[in-house]
């Protein structure tokens, strides 16, 4: 009973954040299959006083994240993943596009500071407010205000500068065919 309430709390958001990040029906349903079977797996072993929807997200986030490399380390798995609904590049640019648009936003958080990413991480992709993540971090909620600003800016700022790259390779596959 418990766990049947959980996934219907919580399904239809995980859902939603899985598809904002792999842009695919089918790959957002199963990695959602995937994380309530892996609560179901961890649930004796989970800590009941522990936000179970922050954990939820995270282990969402992460099999999204996995699920994206894969199938860009896979050539033949990234046309299943990927289906853009104006796909005017035609699928080997849309796939180079996307690679180089994953890529620019891994380097941009991987310049962050540890207390900036942590940060961003509990905030942004855990949906913790301020004040959790206070907590759980040992800083004031200004503080986490401050560094949360200060990532998002960064990663803006990095993207901005780096998207000309973004637009080369997008025209370059354009230009020759691919």
């Amino acid at each position: 009973m418990a766990f049947e309430s959980l996934y219907w709390k919580y399904h239809t958001a995980v859902y939603a954040n899985v598809l904002k990040i792999t842009r695919n029906r089918n790959a957002a349903e199963d990695i959602v299959q995937e994380v309530f079977f892996t609560l179901w797996e961890k649930r004796h072993s989970l800590n009941p006083d522990k936000n179970i929807a922050g954990w939820l997200f995270t282990l969402s986030f992460h099999k999204s994240i996995d699920s994206l490399k894969k199938a860009l380390r896979e050539p033949s798995g990234l046309p299943a993943l990927v289906d853009l609904p104006d796909d005017k590049m035609g699928s080997a640019g849309a796939e180079e596009s996307q690679a180089l648009a994953l890529r620019r936003l891994e380097e941009a958080m991987a310049r962050l500071s540890p207390q900036k990413r942590k940060v961003l991480e509990l905030c942004k992709l855990q949906g913790k407010s301020y004040e959790e993540a206070a907590r759980e971090m040992h800083i004031s909620k200004y503080t986490v205000k401050e560094y949360l600003s200060g990532a998002v800016v960064s990663i803006r700022e990095y993207l901005r500068t780096h998207s000309f790259l973004l637009l080369l390779a997008a025209l370059a596959c354009l230009i020759s065919g691919r």
